[in-house]
């Protein structure tokens, strides 16, 4: 919503260009704390999906534990106050691991999309309790994958989520923009960019019954990927079983294409999701209307310089076009 980014195609970077990197590689330690049976290296587990056994112990299938290393703590009171012309906070908010898989699997495309289901419901269900916390505002949830994206040394498949007690800037832009589309014109923006993108065909990838995956007209980075569902919803927790269905499938098919055609890039994905309502007047009272929940694929195949540090433009080596049909007619088989 209301940034630039330079395509510089004339610099020659096609597609293919990136596949010929180095490939990432996931640094491995000894045991994996991750994995089934090395429960007591986590913290105590806050919820897991179970086929057999107790808490904190073998038998899971999806596990969330809280960090050992949290950005924020969900002990105590948000305590905000003026420093001179600032303000300040106490560090309160939660920050968890959501472990994907008890087996030690660092790629998503290889778990069954009946895994894949399961992962995502569990992020519904953790939104669902977070966001009983009036001092929650905000919950980020997101995957870093490679020492490039900022992964840690632990290759096993996990994603985590943050509870923040303000809405994060870039979510707000996104808010504030989307409200002024629909102020404007009564639609939602997202909604109306779905329609385009399938009408045009040129920057769509994958769609199915319930989300569309396409490489957005502005995109930031090289291989950016977007996917929205079908149904107009601002939050992520109203996501049905049925599209959580849909949503595996295409998100399996979408990160082999990833995985194989770019040789095994780093990468996040982040999800974009309506902030917690806390009822409050003129408090976001239009998401409802003209807010979509997506997510965001950015592989991390370039890096950032002083140009974009300085002026907040981006600059994308590689036409959303290019990267669409790329995906489209490179990798069907994939």
């Amino acid at each position: 919503m209301g940034r630039w980014v330079i395509i510089a195609a004339e610099r020659g970077r096609r597609p293919i260009d990136f596949s010929l990197r180095e490939k990432e590689t996931l640094p491995l330690s000894g045991t994996c704390p991750f994995c089934q049976g090395n429960e007591a290296m986590t913290p105590p587990e806050i919820v897991a999906y179970r086929k057999i056994g107790k808490a904190n112990s073998p038998g899971w299938l999806v596990r969330v534990v809280p960090s050992r290393n949290p950005v924020l703590r969900i002990e105590g009171e948000l305590g905000r106050r003026a420093v001179g012309i600032y303000d300040m906070m106490n560090g309160v908010g939660a920050h968890e691991v959501i472990i994907e898989t008890p087996e030690h699997q660092p790629h998503l495309d290889e778990l069954e999309i009946s895994q894949l289901g399961k992962i995502f419901r569990i992020y519904r269900d953790r939104i669902l309790d977070l966001k009983k916390d009036r001092r929650f505002k905000y919950l980020l949830i997101f995957k870093n994958y490679g020492s490039r994206a900022g992964a840690s040394t632990i290759s096993h498949l996990h994603s985590q989520l943050i509870a923040t007690p303000v809405t994060p800037k870039r979510v707000k832009s996104e808010l504030i923009g989307a409200k002024r589309y629909f102020d404007y014109k009564k639609r939602c923006i997202y909604c109306d960019i779905l329609r385009q993108e399938v009408e045009l065909g040129k920057r769509t990838i994958l769609e199915n019954k319930g989300f569309l995956a396409w490489a957005p007209f502005a995109a930031r980075f090289p291989f950016e990927v977007w996917i929205i569902p079908k149904r107009h919803s601002p939050d992520y927790e109203t996501i049905s079983d049925e599209e959580i269905n849909d949503l595996g499938r295409l998100m399996k098919d979408l990160m082999g294409r990833l995985r194989q055609g770019l040789s095994d890039p780093p990468y996040n994905y982040i999800l974009h999701t309506g902030p917690n309502r806390i009822p409050r007047r003129g408090y976001w009272s239009t998401i409802d209307d003209d807010f979509h929940w997506h997510l965001e694929i950015m592989p991390r195949l370039t890096r950032l310089g002083g140009f974009e540090w300085g002026s907040g433009f981006y600059i994308n080596l590689t036409p959303p076009e290019d990267v669409a049909k790329f995906f489209r007619e490179s990798l069907k088989d994939v």
